[in-house]
C-alpha cells in the first residue's frame, strides 16, 4: 500500500505541474493540449489508485 501511496502523491504532483503549465500566458495552443491530456492522465490514473484503496478498505470491513 505504500508504494501506492507514493504513486497516487506523485500523480498529484505532476498533474499540479501540469496545470501550472497550463497557466502559463506563453504556451502555445499545442502545449496546451499536451499538457491538459498529461495532467487528466495523471488524475485519472490518481482516481483509480484511490478507488482501489476504497474497495480494499470496505473488503477489511465487511471481513
Amino acid at each position: 500500500m505504500a508504494k501506492e501511496n507514493l504513486n497516487f502523491e506523485v500523480k498529484l504532483e505532476n498533474a499540479k505541474k501540469s496545470l501550472q503549465t497550463l497557466m502559463d500566458p506563453k504556451i502555445t495552443i499545442e502545449d496546451s493540449v499536451k499538457a491538459y491530456e498529461k495532467g487528466m492522465k495523471e488524475l485519472n490514473e490518481a482516481q483509480k489508485i484511490l478507488e482501489d484503496a476504497q474497495i480494499k478498505i470496505t473488503n477489511i470491513k465487511g471481513s
